[in-house]
């Protein structure tokens, strides 16, 4: 050590420093980088996200070369730093034991902490540059690595570990899948995210809570007179109508009504037998089917309206593919004035929202920002039926969580009319 000049072993000591803090900061930013992104630049040609890639899908080897690298040049550090105080100030216990708990201070500071705080807080912009030093390292020391799991591998079978076998990167649940989009979407527009949640929801709805209910069905019925069908037709909002015979549940066809108006039009007398020439097959389908399960059934049976029905056969109302969609994208279309009126409720200044009793409790908690229970009943009519155990006689008040509901109008064994008073902030909470 005499024979070397003194700056030439503080370079020296620099540098093994520099090389410490290399490792620790590459082998956290290759833990913390987005692969999603790496996955993204690959497919797109980058050298350096396939190689840092590359990287990644040998995480043994590249954790075992960065251990060992850091370990040797720590050592080596430590080594360097006791050499040039011992040639200095002489063999003394003191001067050890003071130069080595300096070099430890240093590399802790300078080679570890601060560099995997760096690593992790900029490990996209890191990893890049680093895979091109770390991947012709990982080639070269492959002997090296070998020879050294021999005994990692004997170690680990004592404990009954297997040793062998690649790493997989476990898959993420819908709702794991979510939480990334929610905490990670920042750069996503918000009616995109917006789009890609509702869109993991349609799991967890079925059509029994998006359908028209049984009793808002506009439905064709071939027992009345031939007048009363045309003039129905002619008045009628929707594109597709459910034909019956007599009653609801025995619903017979599907009909266009562009079709049946063209019908009108002829001059010959019109028959029942005229429109059910025009029907379609029905197309049926559970109340409980999940939206998202219905929406591939309308798409592999090419159809756009179905009935909804209950166990028992019994039709409980009417799901459209536009009702699916709008689940994901918000309503977007309006074919009769009750829908631009659904539409429009919301809290008034004095803290208060009147709404009909066939308010889907839903649009109510979207809209209003509540927390009504949507495990049972699906309108505000039957969830106070639900909790009152009877049909109340108006003005009635009843707190159902957070919220004050109150009665405004009972009328033919069902609510009609219902007055919300907006929660306290910290009850809403």
């Amino acid at each position: 050590m005499d024979t070397v000049p003194l700056w030439a072993q503080f370079a020296v000591l620099a540098f093994l420093i520099l090389a410490s803090a290399f490792f620790a900061m590459a082998e956290t930013a290759l833990m913390a980088a987005n692969r999603f992104r790496l996955r993204h630049q690959a497919k797109r040609g980058s050298r350096r996200a396939i190689a840092t890639l590359w990287l990644l899908e040998r995480t043994e080897q590249l954790l075992s070369l960065v251990l060992l690298a850091n370990t040797l040049i720590n050592a080596m550090a430590i080594a360097l730093a006791t050499a040039i105080a011992i040639t200095q100030f002489g063999l003394e216990q003191h001067v050890i034991l003071l130069s080595t708990v300096i070099v430890v201070f240093i590399l802790i500071v300078l080679a570890e902490i601060s560099p995997k705080i760096v690593g992790a807080r900029y490990a996209d912009q890191i990893v890049l540059p680093a895979s091109f030093v770390l991947r012709p390292l990982l080639s070269v020391s492959k002997p090296l690595l070998w020879f050294v799991h021999l005994f990692v591998n004997t170690l680990l079978r004592l404990f009954r570990i297997k040793p062998t076998g690649q790493i997989h990167e476990g898959k993420l649940s819908p709702d794991e899948l979510r939480s990334v989009l929610l905490e990670n979407g920042s750069f996503i527009p918000k009616k995109h995210k917006s789009i890609l949640l509702n869109l993991f929801d349609l799991d967890t709805i079925s059509v029994e809570d998006i359908m028209t209910p049984r009793a808002h069905i506009e439905a064709l019925d071939l027992a009345m007179p031939v007048d009363d069908i045309k003039s129905q037709l002619t008045t009628c909002f929707h594109n597709k109508l459910p034909v019956c015979d007599g009653e609801i549940n025995r619903i017979v066809g599907i009909l266009h009504v562009r079709k049946a108006i063209a019908l009108l039009n002829e001059q010959d007398e019109l028959t029942v037998e005229h429109f059910r020439k025009l029907l379609s097959e029905p197309f049926f389908i559970p109340q409980d089917t999940p939206a998202f399960a219905a929406l591939q059934n309308f798409q592999e049976n090419k159809e756009r309206l179905a009935i909804v029905v209950d166990e028992y056969g019994e039709v409980q109302g009417l799901v459209t593919l536009d009702d699916i969609i709008e689940e994901m994208i918000g309503e977007f279309t309006t074919s009769t004035p009750s829908a631009a009126r659904a539409d429009s409720f919301g809290w008034d200044e004095h803290g208060e929202c009147l709404l009909e009793g066939s308010t889907a409790l839903r649009d109510i908690n979207k809209r209003l920002g509540l927390n009504f229970p949507l495990d049972g009943p699906k309108t505000l009519n039957g969830m106070l039926l639900e909790v009152l155990q009877e049909i109340p006689d108006a003005p009635i008040s009843v707190k159902v969580g957070s919220c004050i509901v109150e009665v405004v109008q009972a009328q033919d064994q069902a609510i009609k009319v219902v007055k919300l008073r907006r929660p306290e902030p910290r009850q809403a909470e």
